[in-house]
């Protein structure tokens, strides 16, 4: 019997991850991914992306699309990604994503795909009019992560099943090229404060830049007022905050503002209530906005700053790409050699 027991790979400890230029970034994406990118930045190589191709598997304004990718950009500088300690870059700009993606599309299994919820959720009811691209794009996030030989990834719980099929990908061409310890066996990066926040106007539902309510999240653009006013209207129940947080478990949107209080101040669920439990939310909702301002409106201020001079935002971006291309370029051309192709 063949083992299929993956190698250790001993490569060197690096992170990457991206999100998509597809529409305004809000309170959630800043909580539960960019402060952590920024985190990352001191702990390990770092690779932070605008992931431009995956935006395109639904339609996007071409006109529009440069720009939202000038906005993420600034999005990561303001939340305090340092160019000069991460590789921050656009995902089209990086070739080599494109090319190791379609080689792991003959390496990847229909049937792994087939199982993917992801696409089931985005397709709908009528999956046949959605483009190829959003059922393979999971294969593109493979390659996204396994041209740098990341062995970290952050990933909220929504993405695990992607992270996994990145592992079998890797591990089946590990194995069917006889190359065992080539691509790592990335891990994932989950949990932590703020990993999911939810709608300001229902806690049963992710906070969502698609959503038709402005008044459901914060958008990190948003002014000190607008911050302010959209907590001051955050859906609520009648009931004061509870002692425990097992309490909360049964009140969506009370455990949501809390969580959204505890992340920003860095302070644990349990501590929030330590200090609010018995208040109404007519206490808790302005301490929760004067806290938001205080965190967020700077974070916008700085966007602003940075969006006023789009010139040196695609001079971050050029020189973060030719630095991508420089780790990403050796991995394709090996991954042609152990494939087969010739003149590599």
């Amino acid at each position: 019997m063949t083992d299929h027991t993956p190698v250790p790979y001993t490569g060197p400890t690096r992170v990457l991850s991206g999100v998509q230029p597809s529409g305004a970034l809000h309170l959630g994406n800043y909580l539960g991914a960019l402060v952590k990118f920024a985190r990352l930045q001191h702990e390990m190589d770092t690779f932070i992306f605008v992931a431009d191709l995956h935006a395109i598997t639904v339609w996007q304004d071409p006109a529009a699309l440069a720009q939202q990718t000038r906005e993420i950009a600034a999005a990561y500088l303001a939340a305090g990604l340092d160019p000069a300690k991460a590789t921050i870059f656009p995902q089209s700009a990086v070739r080599e994503h494109s090319e190791l993606a379609w080689i792991f599309q003959c390496v990847a299994r229909l049937g792994w795909l087939d199982r993917m919820t992801q696409f089931k959720e985005k397709s709908g009811k009528h999956k046949e009019r959605s483009s190829v691209g959003l059922y393979t794009y999971p294969v593109l996030q493979a390659a996204d992560i396994l041209i740098y030989k990341a062995t970290h990834v952050p990933v909220g719980e929504d993405q695990k099943q992607h992270l996994e099929l990145t592992r079998d990908i890797a591990q089946k061409f590990n194995h069917d090229f006889g190359a065992p310890a080539f691509f790592p066996q990335p891990e994932p990066l989950i949990q932590g404060p703020g990993a999911r926040v939810m709608s300001l106007r229902d806690g049963s539902a992710k906070m969502s830049k698609s959503d038709p309510s402005d008044y459901s999240r914060i958008n990190l653009t948003d002014d000190a007022d607008a911050i302010a006013g959209k907590i001051k209207k955050a859906r609520t129940d009648p009931e004061p905050l509870p002692e425990t947080v097992e309490e909360l478990a049964a009140r969506a949107e009370a455990d949501n503002l809390v969580g959204i209080f505890a992340a920003l101040s860095g302070k644990t669920k349990a501590e929030v209530l330590g200090e609010y439990a018995g208040k109404g939310f007519g206490a808790f909702k302005p301490a929760l906005a004067e806290l938001a301002v205080e965190k967020l409106a700077p974070v916008g201020e700085t966007m602003r700053r940075y969006l006023g001079d789009p010139t040196e935002i695609d001079r971050i971006l050029k020189a973060g790409a030719e630095r991508a291309s420089e780790v990403a370029a050796p991995t394709v051309a090996e991954v042609k050699k152990l494939v087969g192709f010739w003149g590599a």
